[in-house]
Order: C-alpha cells, then sequence, then structure tokens
C-alpha cells in the first residue's frame, strides 16, 4: 500500500512539475517573442502603409509593392543570424538583397515616385520607423 502511495504521489509531483515548467517556457517565448519585430506581412503592410501615401501608390502597384517588400524581408530575415555572427558578411549580403529590391522598386515605380521613395531613407536606424527596414 506504501509503495501504491509513493508511486502516485511521485507521479502527481512530475506531472505538476512538468506543467510549471511548460508555464514558464510558453511565458519566456512570448516574452522573447514581444522584444524582438517580426519580419513578414504586419511589418510589409506596415511599410505599404506608409509608402502609399507618401508616393501615391496606385491599386496596380501596391500589390506588387506589398510582394516585393515581403520577399526582401523573408530573406532580410535568413540573414539576420549574420548580423551579430559576421557583420561584414551580414553587410555584403544586405547590400545584395537591399540593390535587388531597389533595382525591382525602380522598374515598377515612376521616375518621380523613386525619387520620392530614396527621399524617405530615415536619418538613423531607427525601430520606430518601419522603413528602417528597407534602409538598415
Amino acid at each position: 500500500m506504501k509503495r501504491i502511495v509513493l508511486s502516485l504521489l511521485c507521479v502527481c509531483f512530475f506531472a505538476v512539475t512538468t506543467t510549471q515548467a511548460q508555464s514558464l517556457l510558453d511565458k519566456a517565448q512570448k516574452a522573447a517573442a514581444g522584444t524582438q519585430r517580426p519580419l513578414g506581412n504586419g511589418i510589409a503592410g506596415s511599410i505599404l502603409g506608409k509608402l502609399t501615401p507618401a508616393l501615391g501608390l496606385t491599386n496596380a502597384q501596391q500589390p506588387k509593392v506589398l510582394n516585393l517588400v515581403t520577399g526582401f524581408l523573408k530573406q532580410k530575415a535568413g540573414i539576420l543570424p549574420l548580423q551579430q555572427a559576421n557583420p561584414a558578411a551580414y553587410t555584403s549580403k544586405f547590400a545584395g538583397l537591399q540593390g535587388g529590391l531597389f533595382s525591382k522598386l525602380k522598374l515598377l515605380l515612376t521616375a518621380a515616385q523613386y525619387t520620392k521613395f530614396l527621399g524617405l531613407k530615415p536619418k538613423t536606424n531607427d525601430a520606430g520607423n518601419v522603413l528602417s527596414q528597407l534602409f538598415f
């Protein structure tokens, strides 16, 4: 009888400990997700929201710009680990990605729109300005 009670207590203790550990892990993951800016459609949509009125994007241009920005952000997310591990490689790869994006935008936008776009570059990498994602 003692063995059964002791076994039952061990199983209950293990279950409670596992649940608490999972809860702590979930909280840590949520906190980590809250401190990082997610790259993807949320930011791409915000960028499009700034570019549309600033550049006077047409209804035909908007989905194309959104696709270009989304693709760029996904590629940028793929090289972000290099920013800490190998800054020189990150800078080189980012310059290539940015050059590709800008050349595609230059074909998509009018000359006046593209000039305005380049004028929207923030002075510094400002986390509060979503356009920084395209320039830094």
